[in-house]
């Protein structure tokens, strides 16, 4: 389970971060991370957030999906920048993948968006 210090539940946390973060896609999960500035005050805990869309199943299938993906982010809650906003969107894909499966695309995603940026790219 994902600690409550970590949980994101204001919808204007969400939109910041889908729209203005980086994005990494893989084929049962996109990840979108914005890395709040320095006016974010020290020791803020990251935030995670999760889109389960009605496209990836009924009710069961989509409260399976988030469970797992709470259970997944969790060891990399280390990984994310202080004060950062982390959303993971589940694909339709996700909602027949295996374990494994959505492990991988999860950890590929955010080592994705967690490289430092190339030059010459935002």
């Amino acid at each position: 389970m994902l600690p409550s210090g970590n949980r994101m539940r204001r919808r204007e946390e969400f939109t910041l971060a889908v729209r203005r973060g980086r994005r990494a896609g893989r084929p049962t999960v996109v990840v979108h991370l914005l890395r709040q500035d320095d006016a974010a005050p020290s020791g803020t805990a990251p935030l995670v957030g999760f889109i389960v869309a009605r496209t990836v199943g009924n009710a069961v299938v989509r409260n399976r999906v988030r469970r797992r993906l709470r259970h997944l982010v969790r060891p990399h809650l280390d990984r994310l920048p202080q004060g950062s906003l982390l959303v993971v969107r589940a694909n339709p894909r996700a909602g027949s993948a295996r374990h494994d499966e959505l492990a991988a695309d999860l950890k590929s995603a955010l080592d994705r968006v967690l490289r430092p940026a190339s030059k010459g790219r935002k």
